[in-house]
């Protein structure tokens, strides 16, 4: 875990939540995952570690340290009207 708090957690729900206790069901969405093998990335901070610990069968967690996420950042894509 990070000790500054200031790099970011990648998570990917790849378990269902179905059969599950509510709790975990919230704990997911609370997270911002709604759909099987979607990704979100959030602030490495107690909460969210919290959140991802009950959950912690049903997701993969990954790391980003601290400014790694502004070079990898994916090229926007540009609106088909800018085209024109």
């Amino acid at each position: 875990m990070s000790d500054n708090g200031n790099g970011m957690l990648r998570i990917t729900l790849v378990r269902s939540t179905i059969g599950r206790p509510a709790d975990q069901g919230r704990a997911v969405r609370s997270l911002g995952l709604r759909k099987l093998h979607r990704t979100v990335e959030r602030p490495d901070n107690p909460s969210i570690r919290g959140m991802v610990n009950k959950v912690r069968h049903l997701v993969v967690v990954e790391e980003i340290p601290a400014g790694a996420g502004d070079a990898s950042a994916a090229p926007t894509k540009k609106s088909a009207a800018s085209n024109g």
